[in-house]
């Protein structure tokens, strides 16, 4: 009865938080989108490409995304994952999406062409916010969030895209899509009992993802230091190396149930 109750004070703490950074944001002056962000350190042209390395750099993503997509599907693997199956499919969809988006964004940079690289972002970002729910807290709860909190990811965008036609740039709740489930899913982690996948990877596919947003800011920074690659392209790579790092554990969980399902068998 007791663990029950501090189940449920947990599952109201992380409710608290979401309420208040919502709340905070209602008070926050808008943000809109910088034009300088538009300006990437290495814009050089390489066999008549604009933007070449930032545009070849996304390859991995289509890989990676063709790659998880493939598996999944195959052999019906996706079951296996039990009520979450659908929620990986979607994150793998979702980093494919980010390939194509991203290189066509870096192909010509401006506030309209980010829509379609932003948009497949918060598919993935909630995909796997909801594959955390459901791997930490419960399965079904994941399963029921990932509808909405798509949706809700791609409002984000739409919205900020509306508010910087009509003058008025809000980047406020797409920056809430964004980073706010980065902060949830640490404490997620160290609050409740993992599930089935693996923690350590958890933690290796979030450090993956700082270290991304580490190279964006340190976009310049980095070009001039090396001249030859930008922070942003390395950026790339790192924001690839986390999905590619959760499909190696997707991969493991299903062969892992597979071998105790025989087990069982015999």
């Amino acid at each position: 009865m007791n663990q029950t109750k501090y189940y449920k004070e947990k599952v109201w703490l992380l409710f608290f938080l979401l309420f208040a950074v919502c709340t905070s944001m209602l008070f926050t002056k808008v943000i809109p989108q910088d034009p300088n962000y538009h300006h990437f350190a290495d814009d050089r042209t390489i066999s008549d490409i604009p933007n070449f390395w930032n545009v070849f750099s996304n390859l991995p993503f289509l890989i990676i995304g063709i790659a998880g997509v493939y598996y999944l599907i195959r052999q019906k693997n996706y079951l296996k994952l039990k009520s979450l199956g659908i929620n990986y499919i979607a994150f793998f969809v979702g980093i494919f999406l980010i390939g194509i988006g991203s290189a066509n964004y870096h192909l010509n940079p401006t506030n309209n062409t980010i829509v379609c690289d932003r948009i497949p972002m918060t598919i993935s970002f909630m995909s796997f916010f909801s594959i955390i729910i459901g791997e930490y807290i419960h399965q079904q709860i994941g399963k029921k969030l990932l509808f909405p909190l798509v949706i809700i990811g791609i409002i984000s965008v739409m919205y900020w895209h509306y508010s910087e036609i009509t003058g008025n740039g809000d980047l406020r709740l797409y920056f809430v899509v964004q980073f706010f489930p980065m902060i949830l899913i640490p404490l997620i982690i160290l609050m409740f009992k993992q599930k089935s996948q693996s923690v350590v990877n958890t933690w290796l596919v979030l450090l993956a993802y700082l270290l991304a947003k580490t190279f964006e800011v340190f976009d310049l920074v980095v070009f001039q230091a090396t001249t030859q690659i930008s922070g942003h392209t390395i950026k790339h790579f790192f924001a690839a190396l986390a999905p590619l790092l959760l499909l190696h554990a997707t991969t493991n969980k299903i062969k892992f149930d597979i071998h105790n399902f025989r087990i069982f068998k015999l």
